[in-house]
């Protein structure tokens, strides 16, 4: 479980973005850091049960690190206000869709994952399979138990039908969308109990098909 530590030192962080202050306090980012690999080893050991690719999988690899790259960004803060990690077959940069986890304070952690920036030709792809059989998407993300817990949605979605496709289509809501991206937020409260593991373990079961879908969808393998 996390510590009351690491939450403070990213409300911290959030106060201070910048390098002076960083590294008069890297010992309380180290244990903060510390303390993050622990819940994420914890986390990828329970996953790796169910998701059998992860079974040689680094938490290291899975993590993200706390600097940002601001060669193209508008925003030059060097440091991100949260800690991260993705969880896929050898780590954050598998290539794959993965369980990606976000620890923030102020009510903001959430474990999420599903279409994100996909490429042209995996929108292609998914926009293809709906219109061509659109039933094991929608008894995937219309299941009860993700619906109930996966209760947010992300992406960007057209204001207009995609191209190819007419209004009159019986599933064009879900052919807008360009990312398809599910979230469940976790309480301050929740992310500091000792239940925080299971309750990560238990959102990514219930996601895992989805992400399945996805994955042998977009890279024609069974994960």
């Amino acid at each position: 479980m996390l510590t009351h530590h690491s939450h403070q030192f990213l409300k911290n962080l959030e106060l201070n973005y910048n390098r002076e202050w960083f590294h008069a306090n890297k010992e309380d980012y180290d244990l903060a850091k510390e303390d993050f690999e622990n819940l994420c080893q914890m986390v990828l050991a329970e996953i790796s049960k169910f998701q059998e690719n992860l079974l040689d999988t680094l938490v290291k690899s899975c993590i993200f690190k706390i600097n940002r790259d601001t060669r193209f960004s508008v925003d030059k803060s060097p440091y991100k206000n949260h800690l991260s990690a993705a969880f896929g077959p050898g780590g954050r940069k598998s290539g794959k869709v993965d369980f990606y986890l976000h620890i923030q304070p102020n009510e903001k952690s959430f474990l999420g994952g599903g279409m994100w920036f996909p490429t042209s030709t995996q929108l292609t792809s998914f926009r293809q399979e709906i219109d061509y059989s659109p039933h094991l998407l929608k008894s995937i993300i219309e299941e009860k138990n993700l619906k109930s817990y996966f209760n947010e949605i992300h992406g960007e979605k057209l204001k207009k039908n995609p191209k190819g496709y007419s209004a009159e289509h019986p599933n064009i809501e879900l052919l807008k969308y360009k990312e398809l991206f599910f979230i469940h937020r976790f309480t301050d409260e929740e992310t500091l109990n000792k239940t925080f593991v299971a309750k990560v373990v238990n959102g990514c079961r219930i996601l895992k098909p989805y992400l399945d879908y996805l994955n042998n969808l977009f890279y024609s393998e069974i994960n």
